[in-house]
């Protein structure tokens, strides 16, 4: 079972933990128990619990009355929003919900019902990505176990590949060539392969080399593909001591070739010493970074 801290709680249900505390103290909905040391933690229990009612919460219910609600009334409740609303904070946090449980038919139900109401690529922009990104802090951190991150980036990764399958023959003729990969030893290809997607509907093409590619294998094949642009995520720590010397190494290996890069482990950096070396922090820059080349 997992721990968590209440900053935790804070960061995956949006309510401050100041906020959180009080609530605890007031309706003791959630009781944390403490380590060895007197550290404050709490369980999956209590996050699902806090989850649910900051979901009614928001909607308008009280929190002097939902705070009182029995599991089964919390979660009938939670599902008659669900149904009734397209506010994506709401989604998000019942897919936090199912990931928690390792709810396969309850998250492959919501993300079904997301697509046919908004589509793939709108349901991966406004609930998919909020839904990583306020997750992935937590994977990093080993406080969500290796079973539930790979529980929900499988569902979500075949549910990309079929809309990536039907792009097909969708090239345009001045369509750029891209090629996609993640540096050795990185596995989060979900992001990369959103970027895919939206790459060929757009026209472009696309070769895709995916998880945990060595630079020499990239080398090998350059001349064959001929890309215009590379595209690469640093979400996770790798074999290189840091991302500077990978970059580094990347642009001795290809002398002329540009790249696009993002994810946790780049976001802060100063980029202005390579100058082939393009940097996106969203879905929004990286659409509009495309659009410009």
């Amino acid at each position: 079972m997992a721990r968590y801290s209440i900053k935790d709680l804070e960061n995956l249900s949006g309510i401050k933990a100041h906020t959180i505390r009080i609530w605890e103290k007031r309706y003791k909905f959630i009781v944390p128990d403490r380590t060895d040391t007197n550290i404050r933690y709490y369980t999956d229990e209590d996050l699902k619990k806090l989850l649910n009612i900051a979901i009614l919460n928001n909607f308008g219910y009280k929190i002097s009355k939902v705070a009182f609600f029995n599991d089964a009334l919390l979660h009938k409740r939670v599902m008659e929003v669900f149904d009734e609303t397209n506010n994506p904070n709401t989604h998000v946090d019942n897919m936090v919900l199912a990931m928690i449980d390792l709810d396969e038919e309850k998250f492959e139900k919501l993300f079904s019902g997301l697509i046919l109401r908004l589509g793939i690529e709108e349901t991966i922009s406004n609930v998919i990505y909020p839904f990583l990104e306020k997750t992935g802090i937590l994977w990093q951190t080993n406080i969500i176990n290796p079973a539930q991150e790979h529980f929900v980036s499988n569902l979500i990764r075949q549910k990309i590949i079929v809309a990536i399958d039907s792009q097909i023959n969708q090239s345009k003729k001045n369509g750029k060539h891209f090629t996609l990969f993640l540096p050795e030893g990185e596995l989060h290809e979900i992001g990369l392969l959103f970027y895919a997607y939206l790459l060929k509907k757009q026209g472009h093409r696309v070769s895709y080399f995916g998880q945990s590619v060595p630079i020499s294998s990239l080398k090998e094949s350059a001349e064959m593909l001929a890309s215009d642009y590379y595209i690469t995520t640093f979400t996770s720590s790798f074999k290189f001591s840091n991302v500077s010397e990978y970059l580094s190494e990347l642009l001795v290996a290809f002398p002329t070739t540009e790249f696009i890069v993002s994810g946790l482990q780049i976001k802060d950096m100063d980029l202005s010493a390579y100058p082939r070396v393009r940097k996106f922090s969203n879905l929004n820059e990286f659409i509009s970074l495309i659009e410009k080349l």
